[in-house]
């Protein structure tokens, strides 16, 4: 089962090549003399196409199933489903149960997924003593999707309080209702919005655009493709979104911890750091960090976390991301939002559709396969 639009034929052929050497979509990568850590992927579990995750009470990783289960990662391994919402979602083109997470005290549990209709949906639960509670769902946003790819999907808890979700540009190929550009959609953006602050949420009052009569008020950042995966760094509360390539490159964008919002990632006009199909740089343009062609085995990227944990030293505050065709781990050193340094781990995770951070910090990856991963040091 796939989750990004790409031929079975094309895949059959990354597979075959997997084994080698680096390719050549990395090849202008920064180098630096620091020692590469050595890190080891020690499977944890196996779920049924895992798709998302997020640190739970009491130590828990809650891991998402795509179909529209949710379980629970323990002490004791990996629990029946604490949630079901399978006869209410869908798994077609890149559809499904597609992000969850929880707010800071763990007081409400939300869900982001793909209704029968293919209409991206939010929900929201109460959670007490570390459980749902299932009568007291509610849904919080929907957004009519016109194509089954490019729904983004992913949902996170900013430093600030405030829930921030991403949403494609709406799919099909090239953007083809501009939706990237256009400040009168949500498709192609980052929201940010306080779903505590009224029914079913409220706007914050110093989101970039709220005193914008053409504009959403939902809408922290635009210009986005397919934002597969964005997270706060848990050190400095910097963003960094994963944000899928047309077909071409694809990139890593970045936004301080004190950012205003606002910013503009360039999609459709820009893929990466170049024009696309002739497109005009806008001026406000917000270059990537980092980009990385398709010559090799790359072809869409996914966002992981910068590493806060503790059990591997030598990659504390380096950015680890990897590709869903590539399957290769790989870190970024950034320094007041530079790369000054990137590498190849050295291990392949299959088909990684998502990273999760536990809650002290150590990093999962999820092949959407079924292996649950965590990065231990080697």
């Amino acid at each position: 089962m796939k989750v990004r639009t790409r031929s079975s034929a094309i895949i059959a052929t990354i597979c075959l090549v997997a084994s080698l050497a680096l390719t050549a979509a990395f090849a202008d990568e920064p180098t630096a003399p620091r020692q590469v850590p050595k890190v080891a992927l020690t499977k944890v579990t196996t779920a049924a196409n895992p798709s998302a995750g997020a640190a739970g009470p009491g130590g828990t990783v809650w891991i998402a199933e795509r179909a529209g289960t949710v379980r629970v990662l323990d002490g004791q391994g990996l629990g029946k489903p604490v949630l079901d919402i399978t006869k209410e979602t869908t798994t077609d083109g890149e559809r499904g149960l597609l992000g969850i997470a929880f707010d800071k005290k763990f007081a409400h549990f939300y869900i982001s997924y793909t209704n029968l209709e293919g209409t991206s949906t939010v929900d929201e639960f109460a959670v007490r003593h570390g459980k749902i509670r299932p009568d007291t769902r509610r849904t919080v946003l929907t957004q009519t999707q016109p194509y089954p790819n490019h729904n983004g999907g992913d949902i996170k808890f900013g430093p600030d309080g405030y829930l921030y979700i991403a949403l494609g540009d709406g799919g099909s190929g090239g953007d083809p209702h501009g939706n990237g550009q256009n400040l009168d959609t949500l498709l192609g953006k980052l929201l940010r919005i306080d779903p505590a602050g009224g029914k079913p949420y409220a706007i914050p009052k110093d989101n970039p655009f709220v005193d914008d009569p053409k504009a959403k008020d939902e809408i922290w950042a635009y210009g986005l493709r397919n934002p597969w995966r964005f997270s706060f760094d848990a050190g400095t509360g910097d963003l960094l979104i994963g944000d899928v390539g047309q077909s071409a490159w694809e990139e890593i964008d970045w936004a301080p911890s004190d950012s205003e919002g606002g910013e503009n990632y360039g999609w459709s006009q820009m893929e990466g750091n170049h024009p696309f199909r002739g497109g005009t740089e806008p001026a406000n343009h917000v270059p990537p960090v980092h980009e990385y062609d398709r010559t090799g085995l790359g072809c869409s990227v996914t966002g992981g976390y910068v590493y806060r944990g503790k059990a591997i030293p030598g990659l504390k505050g380096q950015y680890v991301f990897s590709d869903y065709c590539d399957g290769t781990i790989r870190a970024l050193r950034m320094e007041n939002g530079k790369v000054t340094g990137a590498s190849d781990l050295g291990v392949n995770g299959g088909e990684v559709i998502s990273f999760v951070q536990g809650g002290k910090g150590e990093l999962y990856v999820l092949d959407i396969g079924g292996s649950v991963f965590r990065i231990d040091p080697a």
